[in-house]
């Protein structure tokens, strides 16, 4: 029998952004939507021990955040317009048609949600923080921001939307690809986060890598024309091939390296370059195509020994110059220093250490710490190792770490 904290759980993963999404339909006021849909839940975690878990969670909790709206919005409604949103509110929205061509749902309201009104990043971390319900902190750490930094940026998208009338619909078919680089970002960022997670006690969150793939193909069927979504669709596939061998029975990280290939889906494989060939034949590549072929060259290579490093190097140097960012600059070190020798990605990792720019980002001082044991400097390695592990968000980053470190004879006294 399933317990209630699971289902409120499974619940909160499936049907957020509905229930989020319909809110916002009818009241236009999204720190509103998002309040009485955190209020839905927790009568959920209340009354469902006592009344039963629902056959249908999501318009019980639905017609809960509702009710909850409506009651404040009778509190404060000022003028006959309020008063007949709040009336509508009473019944279940009658579907109706629109000329997008999306048929989900969710993804539709992904295109709404990144209006071209707003900057970019904020229309991606409105979306993700909205409709797929991760917190402040998480989008934070995808965008290598400070936390508060990141409330106030999606306070201000909040505040343009209501202020400047941005309206609440789905943009007609012809005026979706002004918005798809913000949609192709948000399932980007989205599934990274299910990738690897950025806290917690677990490193992968399968639900939300999952969702990604799915919204993602549903956009290619949409958008068959537009190579980046198909480009983000094979990226997705070929990692997420590999989520069986990321960690092992009891938990712990499993380096690339390391996993029995053999247990990889080639199955999803297959599909990812398939899908990747035939968006590199329309002769457009662009960031999420590179990275494609970056997971292509380890997902085909028949053992750790067999990568071509020299031309994920070449590739990643394709994508900083095509997407200059810190977080890429590190990756291309990293293929370098497989490419050429540890020296030569320890010469690019220095030169990120000394800017500020990937401050407080484990994977700095982690990647630094391999370089510096596969050159002999042990020393300096575990005082890289111990910094990483300050900064590690998951508990299997964690452990490995401290792995790496017992492995030097360090002695991990941390906190953490």
């Amino acid at each position: 029998m399933i317990d209630v904290e699971t289902a409120v759980a499974t619940a909160f993963r499936e049907e957020w952004g509905q229930v989020v999404a319909a809110l916002i339909r009818t009241t236009g006021d999204w720190d509103l939507a998002e309040e009485c849909a955190q209020d839905a839940f927790a009568q959920a975690l209340a009354r469902w021990p006592h009344d039963g878990i629902p056959d249908r969670p999501g318009a019980w909790l639905t017609t809960t955040a509702r009710r909850r709206a409506t009651d404040r919005l009778r509190r404060d409604a000022v003028g006959a317009a309020k008063l007949r949103e709040v009336a509508a509110m009473t019944r279940e929205p009658e579907p109706h048609p629109d000329d997008s061509g999306v048929p989900d749902d969710r993804l539709r309201l992904m295109f709404t949600c990144c209006h071209p009104a707003l900057a970019l990043e904020s229309q991606v971390a409105l979306t993700l923080r909205t409709l797929a319900g991760l917190t402040t902190t998480e989008i934070a750490r995808a965008f290598l921001v400070g936390e508060s930094a990141m409330a106030k940026r999606l306070t201000r998208a909040k505040q343009k939307i209501k202020h400047a009338g941005v309206p609440y619909r789905v943009p007609p078919a012809h005026l979706l690809p002004e918005r798809t680089p913000a949609v192709l970002a948000v399932l980007y960022l989205l599934f990274n986060e299910g990738y690897s997670a950025t806290s917690g006690a677990e490193l992968i969150r399968h639900d939300l890598a999952a969702e990604a793939i799915r919204f993602a193909r549903v956009l290619t069927q949409l958008m068959p024309d537009e190579p980046e979504a198909a480009g983000l669709l094979a990226l997705m596939l070929l990692q997420h091939a590999r989520r069986d061998t990321r960690v092992d029975g009891a938990g712990e990280l499993v380096t690339l390296a390391e996993q029995d290939r053999d247990r990889w889906d080639h199955d999803e494989i297959a599909e990812g370059t398939t899908v990747l060939d035939g968006a590199l034949r329309r002769g457009q590549p662009g960031p999420y195509q590179i990275q494609a072929a970056i997971a292509a060259c380890h997902a085909t290579a028949r053992d750790a020994a067999d990568t071509d490093w020299t031309q994920i190097a070449a590739l990643y140097e394709q994508l900083e110059q095509r997407t200059p960012s810190p977080a890429v600059a590190l990756n291309r070190a990293v293929a370098v220093g497989m490419a050429d020798g540890p020296a030569a990605g320890l010469r690019l990792v220095d030169e990120l250490a000394t800017s500020s720019s990937l401050a407080g980002y484990h994977l700095l001082p982690a990647t630094r710490a391999d370089l510096l044991r596969r050159l002999g400097r042990d020393v300096e390695a575990v005082e890289a190792y111990r910094e990483a592990l300050a900064l590690a968000p998951t508990g299997t980053e964690r452990r490995y770490l401290r792995r790496k470190l017992a492995d030097l004879g360090a002695n991990v006294t941390e906190k953490s």
